[in-house]
């Protein structure tokens, strides 16, 4: 297994900075910010009024004539990785069924290719939902057995399949006939890194030669915001201020902001990618996962000990010392308490050299996109990586007192970078961790 080397030769993403590679990362070194007041419904009655939307998509346009009329089937959630995933294609120069014109041969070994995408709770559309649950109201209260037999006859018979999380790598595999390992992940924020992992575990092992892989969900939406409101863990001080909203290891930071949007990646097995003379992104050295539950189940433990195992256990992979690490890309969610436990865990990981290391944040950006998030990171840590650019930290203008890390700065950073390691966590206690290094005969 350890024979097979893995590299990065697609990069996809969707989210509130573009929905193309080119146009994110150069928002990114811009210093842009794509969080603004919701626009895709009133948000008044919300304490958070903020987002990082995407805009209107056209999926229509990238989806081939065989299956443009299961466009009527997918929700935001799944457009948004239809997207990613054709970006991500067409970067690596695959000839898939999707990409090719008329007549044009496919270049892949469709039994060879697989998917693996993260997806979220995918929220059911109100308006679409109205009516049946109207109709499942019993003396002003909702009632589960009039919604048994009469609101779910409201909805139409194919209605589920826009809301399940396995769609997503269902219609990205249709579309370019990827027939190979297939997977689905739903683990909140880190679906993304995990369905990367999974993908490039894949490879090695042999069951594949080409992986397309990451995460996308649609958090902007009425109940996404209910219920994050009730946590009491998104920011409700910068309604004014969008672009100030989303604070990761900031003083000054009340709260995370909820984004959408997501990354897909095409990995390949070298030779693969060799042979058809594939530019390499960089190279998937280690991978590393691990889970440690805090007492209350949402916020990590104030050491978070999981996030530092699954550094440690992607550094050992890669057979790297974390002072041969140059870029750290971690979740910097905005909410003070996980901010501070992260940097404690970072700083027990990488030890005195956590103070050297370049941070390069993304969801002050483009907001917390659930299980595109930490596939976001891992684009936005690819792209510093091969362009030897660390993008600009926004918002952090009073950094954590005795966080450790190396934070600030507003302007882009040119650094000489062989290494990198990006990490996420999310709620529950899982974590997972890669490093990734520029490509080296």
């Amino acid at each position: 297994m350890a024979d097979r080397r893995v590299v990065v030769t697609g990069l996809g993403i969707s989210s509130a900075l573009g929905n193309d590679r080119d146009a994110f990362w150069q928002g990114m070194l811009a210093g842009a910010v794509g969080i603004d007041r919701i626009g895709g419904f009133d948000p008044v009655e919300f304490g958070c009024q903020v987002g990082g939307e995407v805009g209107e998509i056209k999926v229509n346009k990238l989806v081939p004539k065989f299956h443009r009329k299961a466009t009527k089937l997918m929700s935001r959630d799944i457009e948004l990785a239809v997207v990613a995933a054709d970006g991500a294609v067409r970067d690596a120069g695959l000839k898939t069924r999707g990409t090719v014109n008329d007549g044009e041969a496919v270049g892949i070994e469709p039994t060879r290719s697989g998917v693996i995408i993260g997806a979220g709770l995918i929220c059911c559309d109100l308006v679409e939902l109205g009516s049946a649950v109207e109709h499942a109201i019993e003396d002003g209260k909702f009632s589960l057995s009039k919604w048994g037999g009469e609101g779910m006859e409201q909805l139409t018979p194919l209605w589920l399949l826009k809301y399940l999380p396995n769609m997503l790598g269902c219609h990205v595999s249709i579309i370019h006939d990827f027939q190979g390992p297939n997977n689905s992940i739903t683990c909140a924020e880190i679906s993304g890194l995990l369905s990367i992992g999974e993908a490039y575990l894949t490879i090695k092992r042999d069951r594949a030669d080409v992986m397309v892989a990451g995460g996308a969900e649609c958090k902007i939406n009425p109940l996404s915001l209910v219920r994050q409101s009730l946590q009491g863990r998104l920011s409700t001080k910068y309604n004014d201020r969008p672009k100030e909203s989303c604070r990761p290891f900031d003083q000054e930071a009340d709260g995370t902001v909820l984004g959408e949007g997501g990354g897909i990646v095409v990995l390949e097995e070298l030779e693969q990618a060799r042979s058809r003379g594939a530019k390499i992104y960089a190279e998937i050295t280690g991978f590393g996962v691990s889970c440690n539950f805090s007492d209350d189940f949402v916020t990590p433990e104030p050491n978070a000990r999981g996030i530092t195992i699954a550094i440690e256990k992607a550094l050992q992979g890669g057979g790297l010392s974390p002072d041969q690490v140059d870029l750290l890309v971690p979740h910097g969610l905005g909410v003070l308490s996980d901010d501070q436990a992260e940097a404690r865990a970072i700083v027990n990981a990488f030890g005195d050299h956590a103070r050297e290391l370049e941070v390069q944040v993304t969801k002050s950006r483009v907001g917390n996109c659930g299980a595109g998030a930490a596939a976001i990171d891992f684009v936005s840590t690819v792209l510093a990586l091969t362009d030897g650019k660390v993008a600009p930290m926004v918002n952090c203008e009073k950094p954590l007192v005795e966080c450790g890390l190396k934070l600030g700065g507003d302007e882009v950073r040119q650094v000489a970078m062989q290494n990198a390691v990006c990490s996420s966590y999310t709620y529950g206690g899982q974590t997972a961790a890669m490093s990734l290094s520029k490509f080296s005969e």
